[in-house]
């Protein structure tokens, strides 16, 4: 069991995979869904912090190439209608909903584009990253099916 957490924790820090599918994987792989829960939203929180110590110190330096355009352009033209019009707010939703690229990596850059205060950006991904761990877990777990 050890081992299948330490692979899905590897599976949560990949950038547009995080616990969109990890979550979905850990399950599939028949560990308690609670468990699985806890250890991808956990892992995915956490890369909230290194995500913007990359971006501080080694972003300026890569702005410039092909891919990193590339992925600034996703980035603002997925998040600007909901970072510039709610703040914060806004962030939180934009990392909740479920979708790859939606994630802590794209909301902490989201972030660190439109200029959201640090510790407000920090919250603001960490609640996007829990409620979009609650909403694929449930998913992921058949909850939902229940419901229909």
């Amino acid at each position: 069991m050890l081992l299948d957490l330490v692979q899905l924790m590897v599976l949560t820090c990949l950038p547009w995979l995080e616990l969109r599918g990890s979550i979905p994987a850990g399950i599939a792989m028949g560990l308690d869904p609670f468990s699985v829960f806890v250890v991808c939203t956990g892992v995915n929180m956490l890369l909230v912090f290194p995500v913007f110590v990359f971006l501080d110190h080694v972003f300026p330096f890569v702005e410039h190439w092909r891919l990193s355009q590339w992925v600034l352009r996703g980035v603002r033209r997925k998040s600007h209608k909901l970072v510039q019009k709610y703040g914060p707010l806004g962030l939180a939703l934009f990392v909740a909903v479920p979708l790859p690229g939606t994630g802590a990596y794209a909301g902490s850059l989201a972030a660190y584009v439109f200029g959201v205060d640090r510790r407000m950006a920090v919250n603001a991904v960490a609640l996007g990253v829990l409620f979009a761990g609650v909403f694929v877990t449930l998913l992921s777990s058949g909850v939902f099916s229940l419901l229909l």
